[in-house]
């Protein structure tokens, strides 16, 4: 089997049990798993030098869309509310095909990487033109990330009182048809695999009770975890309240929407009750800081869902609600704002580092990665600290989020290097920019 040492780090922080940080430590990898981790391990493999550097677990996405990649700064939405930057951006996704679908992706999973991302989930939830869920996943297989897509739906179109244009809904029994196809034949339970699919009905103002109660009977029978939007901005729960007679915490529970299975996006506005739901029932949260700065939607309370035991991650959002998909970034603003709405020592680099990696990958189910031990799949971030933007820093660990920097040198991917020097390895990075800015101008026009 191939094997790989990364050698002779400053600092590998494991994310184990232990939550060890090595110096001078090195990686040893073969045939896609990490056999060990400490200092002086041999190999007649392949060397890669950590000198100067920062080795964590690669980092992990647990709430992004994709394809709004190809809809960044779009006038008319810059400064909307949620709602309202919706019904703007509609119209303009409605125009999309396989060719948008797959080369955003490409674009975004792109960036993802080259900010240390090494496992993402994806939430499509709009089929334009013959877009299907295969085409978010060639992308992935292209690039090398582990994939977590998910098949989301809107059936509750303009005409029947919901946000988005009748010409982006679908027939529900279609939509669940649907989910049943991409499960067969994508969807990989094994440890280490690189696909796994979720279902996820977009939110719970663009589909109905009965889809959502359904979307979670069948994913429950096909053994695969559940998505969606939660509790995201005032609008969120005011509808919540007006439609349903509840906040979104009661609905989501009454529905089934609770478990070690589900995970919700956002959640800025879960209140006391909801957040001890969400810690009994194993809820885990996807918390987008950046997405909710953007949108004015608030600050999450990660500080209170963390203290009562959520299991919460990083997630990106669109990057039309970002309007970045840089990981690391993320975990920064996670962290500044938990310090903004609770003071200095509200959250320590390190346990923003712990969510940004073993977090996210607890969030997926994923207790195969996350963490640089033995027997964990070899995802690792190799950050080089010798540079500008960490110089002079006295705790290389911390440099990475109060200072930078904010790519990552090398990346690899079930031991696959994905990324080297800072250029990806595996797809041509200019040409993909290229169709994307094709096809972004024609979206425009």
């Amino acid at each position: 089997m191939r094997e790989i040492v990364i050698r002779g780090a400053e600092v590998v922080v494991t994310m184990d049990g232990a939550r060890r940080e090595l110096k001078g430590a090195d990686v040893l990898v073969r045939g896609g798993v990490i056999a060990g981790v400490g200092e002086g391990l041999g190999s007649a493999g392949e060397m890669v030098s950590a000198r100067g550097c920062v080795v964590t677990p690669g980092l992990v996405n647990t709430h992004h869309h994709l394809y709004q990649s190809l809809t960044r700064a779009v006038p008319g939405g810059q400064d909307a509310l949620l709602f309202g930057w919706l019904t703007t951006l509609y119209p303009i996704w409605a125009k999309m095909g396989p060719e948008e679908i797959r080369v955003s992706a490409l674009t975004g999973l792109a960036e993802l990487a080259l900010s240390g991302c090494t496992l993402t989930s994806d939430h499509l939830y709009l089929f334009p033109n013959g877009a299907r869920l295969e085409d978010t996943i060639a992308a992935a297989g292209e690039i090398g990330l582990r994939f977590h897509p998910t098949r989301g739906a809107m059936s509750i179109g303009e005409s029947a009182g919901g946000l988005p244009p009748d010409s982006l809904v679908e027939r529900e029994e279609a939509i669940l048809n649907d989910c049943i196809r991409v499960i067969d034949a994508f969807h990989d339970p094994r440890p280490g695999a690189m696909v796994r699919v979720g279902v996820a009905p977009c939110s719970p103002f663009s589909v109905s009770r009965g889809l959502m109660r359904d979307a979670a009977l069948l994913a429950r029978d096909k053994g695969v975890m559940l998505h969606t939007h939660l509790a995201e901005n005032d609008e969120d729960i005011a509808y919540s309240l007006a439609q349903f007679g509840c906040r979104p915490g009661q609905y989501a529970e009454d529905l089934g929407w609770t478990g070690d299975d589900v995970w919700h996006a956002h959640c800025v506005k879960l209140d006391t009750a909801e957040i001890d739901l969400f810690a009994r029932s194993r809820t885990g949260v996807a918390h987008c800081p950046c997405s909710n700065c953007r949108l004015g939607s608030g600050i999450a309370p990660v500080r209170a869902m963390r203290d009562a035991g959520v299991r919460v991650g990083l997630g990106v959002d669109g990057s039309a609600s970002n309007d970045a998909g840089n990981l690391i970034a993320e975990a920064r603003q996670a962290m500044l704002l938990q310090r903004v709405q609770n003071g200095a020592d509200a959250m320590s680099v390190r346990e923003a580092l712990e969510i940004a990696t073993l977090g996210g990958a607890q969030v997926l189910g994923r207790d195969d990665c996350g963490s640089l031990a033995p027997g964990q799949r070899a995802d690792i971030a190799v950050w080089d600290v010798s540079g500008l933007e960490a110089a002079g820093a006295w705790d290389p660990v911390a440099a990475l989020l109060l200072a930078g920097p904010p790519r990552v040198r090398h990346l690899f991917v079930e031991g696959r290097q994905v990324v080297h020097d800072g250029r990806l390895t595996t797809i041509d990075l200019p040409l993909v920019i290229e169709e994307q800015t094709r096809l972004a101008r024609a979206l425009a026009g």
